[in-house]
């Protein structure tokens, strides 16, 4: 029943990505894309070590330091709360559902080109996050040993002595994992104007300087990968003290205080209802044609292509997953072949989906295709990279298959319960990150978000957001009865368990 399930289910998705692929803008529109490319490989070639601006990559590492010890904070209180007020749940929501840009984008207006952003434009959608990944947590722990607690025992208490000391582990490598994305999100945040690695990145690949990009890019690969060395339980309070003190300065920005005000009391007030009579009926008929010409003609076609793009992207995720996790599995390649294999998909999941579509739009021009071939490429090395893993950790018969066989007819299908419950999973976060590409020129609601904020209507800007965090709370509502439809959580084996998992 469930095998069945499960095809019904991934032929509907793969059916609605063929839908849309038809109806979806993936032109090349550059003259020359192999000669661009020819020289991006050349510059990747002949990396200019010697151009790297060693700073911006200090504070690249601060502000996620500093922004994901924030979001991990906040997000443990909000996850103590979360399965008991639906209030705190929406909330959490509401914060991972506005992404890393969006954020900055709206802090820059109070806080300036300053720390302030950087942090808060990390910490704001990781407290979210956190909130609901460490809630899941604290819900699967064992509570035996609860039960022998004293009666009485207040909640607080039960928490800190019985169920904490369970979790603590789950918790310590889940927040060392966010760590690594958090890299990823502050490398994007240079995009508009903070001066991490993302910053100098952008300038490079507008002035066509390949040479010096691929220097920092491979900068950026050799932070990822020695993550593990120099942020681990025991020097994470010495990297967060040390990210404080090199933060930094503001640029700009003028009192905060005022700014706030003003942002809150003015900038994000419906433009019809600054200063006008609440109580007159002609003031809320002009809201109500405001917000339609909005919705008409901003939410409606922005939220159809923040589907189209992510639809396909979801599909062509799950089937380079699919092709890819051979590459890490030392079952298929064998002890010399998985290292190569492991690298290429680490490379990979660690550029950001925004990284990977701005090179791809200066090599194929402006359209749905670079955005598309980005988000499937980067989710489909995180999931491929799970399920090799997982893979490895099956038990095979001595007798069993080799090759397409023990792909085809053994390994995927164990794995594929759950490879469909983690392409589930990821749909809402390439939703999530479709609507941000269109600060890139694609027409998805990201587009005139960015247009919006460009032309100083930050009410407008926040209506678009909010319409955004209502596209996603909607596929996550999806995901998660897709998910129990298909009773997943029951089958015997979970990617979820899956050795080194917060690589993923």
């Amino acid at each position: 029943m469930n095998r069945l399930a499960f095809g019904n289910t991934s032929l509907l998705f793969l059916i609605s990505a063929l839908l849309c692929l038809a109806l979806a803008d993936i032109a090349i529109t550059t003259l020359n894309p192999w000669g661009e490319l020819l020289r991006l490989v050349r510059g990747i070639l002949r990396p200019d070590l010697l151009s790297v601006e060693a700073w911006s990559v200090v504070w690249t590492v601060a502000f996620a330091v500093i922004g994901v010890s924030i979001g991990a904070t906040a997000g443990l209180l909000l996850a103590i709360a979360f399965p008991h007020f639906a209030a705190v749940r929406a909330s959490a929501l509401g914060l991972r559902s506005i992404h890393e840009l969006f954020w900055a984008l709206l802090l820059i207006q109070v806080f300036g080109l300053g720390p302030m952003t950087g942090v808060l434009a990390i910490a704001l959608p990781y407290a979210g996050i956190f909130a609901k990944v460490f809630a899941e947590i604290i819900e699967e722990a064992d509570l035996s040993a609860e039960k022998v607690l004293p009666t009485g025992t207040s909640a607080a208490a039960a928490f800190a002595f019985a169920r904490l000391p369970v979790v603590a582990e789950r918790f310590k490598t889940y927040t060392l994992y966010r760590l690594e994305c958090g890299l990823r999100s502050t490398l994007v945040l240079g995009f508009v104007g903070l001066p991490t690695v993302g910053f100098h990145l952008e300038g490079y690949f507008k002035q066509g300087k390949y040479s010096e990009a691929a220097a920092l890019l491979a900068t950026f690969y050799v932070l990822i990968g020695t993550r593990r060395l120099w942020a681990r339980p025991a020097t994470v309070p010495f990297l967060l003290i040390a990210s404080l003190l090199l933060l930094p300065e503001a640029t700009g920005g003028g009192s905060v205080i005022a700014n706030l005000v003003r942002f809150v009391t003015h900038d994000i007030v419906p433009a019809p209802l600054r200063g006008a009579d609440l109580g007159s009926l002609a003031t809320w008929s002009t809201f109500a044609g405001w917000l339609h010409t909005i919705v008409a003609k901003q939410i409606l076609p922005g939220t159809w292509n923040t589907v189209v793009l992510a639809q396909i992207a979801l599909v062509g995720m799950g089937l380079l997953a699919l092709a890819l996790f051979p590459l890490v599995s030392r079952q298929f390649m064998g002890t010399l072949g998985q290292p190569a294999g492991r690298l290429l998909l680490v490379i990979v999941r660690s550029t950001p989906e925004y990284m990977l579509a701005y090179v791809l739009l200066q090599l194929l021009g402006p359209s749905m295709l670079p955005a598309i071939i980005a988000l499937a490429l980067h989710n489909g090395a995180i999931v491929g990279y799970l399920m090799g893993r997982h893979a490895d950790a099956l038990d095979y018969r001595p007798d069993a298959p080799k090759g397409l066989n023990l792909y085809a007819y053994d390994t995927t299908p164990r794995l594929y319960g759950q490879f469909l419950a983690y392409n589930l999973y990821r749909w809402e976060i390439i939703v999530r990150e479709s609507a941000i590409f269109g600060i890139l020129g694609v027409a998805t609601l990201g587009y005139h978000v960015d247009a919006a904020i460009s032309e100083l209507r930050f009410d407008v800007a926040v209506v678009l957001i909010l319409a955004t965090v209502g596209l996603c709370a909607l596929i996550d509502i999806l995901s998660r009865r897709l998910r129990r439809a298909l009773r997943i959580s029951t089958l015997a084996t979970r990617l979820a368990d899956a050795p080194a998992t917060h690589e993923v």
